[in-house]
């Protein structure tokens, strides 16, 4: 693309435990029908939502036999060999306004895992976001479009283990119509979802969809 909006994911919790990710971009979508951004901001918590245009937005404890508690390994890298894709994670939380942080345009080659949802590997969904492109140019989400059904995605922790996931589709919404529920709601299931913008861009040159892939543990 020739042009490079910026997109900041912002994301806000609903009454559950199901977080809605508004558009990549100044403007976002309320709490209900949200869609994820990805931008800039500074150091992974956007302090503005207003940033360059672009495109793209605890673990539990389980005790041990002894007694004591176990905190849940926490991942540090992903690898999606089909697509490129070699990025250490960085941890997001939440803003103060309630809205989920995302990688700041100047660490748009690295992938963010949302902490408040599940770790990768353990059951639930486990989400993680990146930019399409940032005003520093093409992001680590840049080729997610390109990744296929089956494709191979691989989470390490700070254990050294490496988890694996398959892609089981993908899906393009308009980030005034995110699949909250879809996404962040309760599964049994051990599941990961990627998040991006994608799409054509609006009068502001912010991108109005996001591109969703869905994974299983292998």
């Amino acid at each position: 693309m020739s042009r490079t909006p910026a997109s900041l994911w912002r994301v806000t919790l609903p009454v559950l435990a199901c977080l809605a990710l508004t558009g990549c971009s100044s403007g976002a979508v309320d709490a209900s029908s949200a869609a994820p951004h990805t931008d800039g901001s500074s150091s992974g918590v956007p302090d503005s939502l207003d940033p360059p245009k672009d495109t793209g937005p605890e673990g539990t404890q389980k005790p041990e036999k002894s007694g004591k508690p176990n905190p849940t390994a926490s991942p540090t890298h992903v690898s999606i060999p089909s697509i490129g894709v070699n990025s250490s994670l960085m941890r997001l939380g939440l803003n103060e306004d309630g809205t989920v942080q995302v990688p700041p345009a100047d660490k748009g080659m690295t992938v963010g895992w949302y902490t408040g949802g599940t770790v990768p590997g353990e059951r639930g969904a486990a989400v993680l976001i990146g930019h399409n492109n940032t005003r520093f140019g093409k992001a680590v989400f840049h080729d997610l479009k390109k990744i296929g059904k089956g494709a191979d995605i691989a989470i390490r922790n700070d254990r050294g283990a490496e988890i694996h996931f398959r892609v089981t589709g993908t899906e393009t919404v308009s980030k005034k119509a995110f699949p909250t529920e879809k996404v962040y709601g309760a599964t049994n299931a051990r599941t990961l979802r990627l998040i991006t913008c994608d799409g054509a861009f609006d009068a502001q040159g912010h991108p109005v969809d996001n591109l969703i892939v869905y994974a299983n543990r292998s």
